[in-house]
C-alpha cells in the first residue's frame, strides 16, 4: 500500500507514465492545474509558492520510496518534482495571461534541462531530496526571470 501511494504521488497520478517526455507531461499538467487555480480560485504568486512548499515534503517521501522500489536513482517516471518546479515558476509571474503561462513553462523546462549551477549539484543529494531539489532550483531560476521580465512589461 505504501509503495502504491508513493507511486501515485511521485508519478503525479500517472502523468509520469507518458510514453514520450514524461517530465514535460508533468510540467504541462502542473501548468494546467495552475491555470485552473488562478482562473477559478484566484490563486496569486504567494499561493503558488505556498502550494509548492506544501507539496515538497510528500514529494520527497514519494520520490524516495519510488526510487528505492524501482531500483533507480532518479526514475524518469517520477514527475512530482516537475509539478513543484512548475508551480514555483508560476509564483514568479506578475500577471497571468497566455504569455506568462507560456514563459513560465518554457523557462522552467529550459532550466530543468540545462541544469545551471547549483541545479545539477542538487541532484547529488540523497533519495527524494536530490530528485526534487534540482527542480525546485530550476523553478526558482524560472520564477526570477519571469519576475524580472514582468517588471519590464514583457508579458
Amino acid at each position: 500500500m505504501r509503495v502504491k501511494l508513493a507511486n501515485l504521488i511521485s508519478t503525479w497520478f500517472g502523468c509520469g507514465y507518458s510514453p514520450k517526455a514524461p517530465g514535460t507531461a508533468g510540467s504541462l499538467t502542473a501548468l494546467l492545474i495552475g491555470f485552473v487555480l488562478h482562473e477559478y480560485a484566484g490563486f496569486t504568486q504567494w499561493q503558488f509558492a505556498v502550494l509548492a512548499a506544501l507539496t515538497l515534503i510528500p514529494a520527497v517521501w514519494a520520490a524516495g520510496v519510488t526510487a528505492v522500489s524501482s531500483g533507480l536513482k532518479d526514475p524518469q517516471f517520477v514527475v512530482i518534482d516537475e509539478v513543484i518546479g512548475q508551480w514555483i515558476a508560476l509564483a514568479g509571474a506578475l500577471s497571468y495571461n497566455w504569455k506568462s503561462y507560456l514563459a513560465a513553462f518554457a523557462l522552467f523546462r529550459l532550466f530543468d534541462i540545462w541544469k545551471p549551477p547549483p541545479v545539477r549539484q542538487l541532484e547529488a543529494l540523497p533519495g527524494g531530496w536530490g530528485i526534487n531539489l534540482d527542480d525546485v532550483m530550476a523553478g526558482i531560476y524560472a520564477a526570477l526571470v519571469l519576475f524580472v521580465a514582468g517588471r519590464f512589461n514583457l508579458y
